[in-house]
């Protein structure tokens, strides 16, 4: 029987920086579905979620860097940019906060198996963002729902709601600095 073995912690640290930037990529494209749209705090609300992406992408590059690891670039996966109601790329959204929580978790265990604890105390830090990211889209999710064809439900919903984000002082560095 052969053994497979797992990636690497560092291996699925490479990969995340992939996976952060096709998320960037699909925020935006539901993004610019808003705007073209004319919903424009969501159309804002998914430009932001695509920067906080990017800053995350690039927070795994810091660390890469910081610990003197080889780091690659690659393209990005497709990206689905349309859709009929704005139910759909939120549920879209949703479902891809849902696979980045496995995939952070997958690098949490793996730092923990190679009993690298720099690593792990690294991925405390995503794990708690998860939980709020997950929240949050299911949270207009579930908005959406409620609105159903009143699309500017959301958009009340939204100006109502929203509260500005300041700085998490707790976060990895962004290569280069968080936008």
């Amino acid at each position: 029987m052969p053994i497979t073995t797992s990636p690497s912690f560092v291996d699925l640290l490479r990969a995340q920086v992939r996976n952060e930037f096709t998320a960037s990529h699909q925020y935006v494209a539901i993004a610019i579905w808003f705007d073209d749209h004319d919903l424009p705090r969501l159309a804002a609300d998914f430009y932001r979620q695509a920067v906080e992406e990017r800053n995350h992408a690039m927070m795994f590059v810091r660390y890469l860097l910081d610990r003197d690891l080889e780091v690659g670039i690659s393209g990005v996966d497709d990206v689905v940019s349309g859709f009929s109601t704005p139910e759909e790329p939120i549920a879209l959204a949703l479902a891809q906060e849902k696979q980045v929580t496995a995939q952070v978790e997958a690098l949490f265990r793996a730092a923990r198996a190679e009993d690298d604890v720099l690593g792990e105390q690294f991925m405390m830090w995503f794990l708690k963002e998860q939980v709020e990211e997950v929240a949050s889209m299911n949270s207009l999710l579930t908005i959406a729902k409620r609105a159903g064809t009143d699309w500017f439900q959301i958009e009340e919903h939204l100006a109502r709601e929203s509260v500005a984000e300041g700085a998490d002082s707790t976060a990895p560095p962004a290569a280069g600095g968080a936008l």
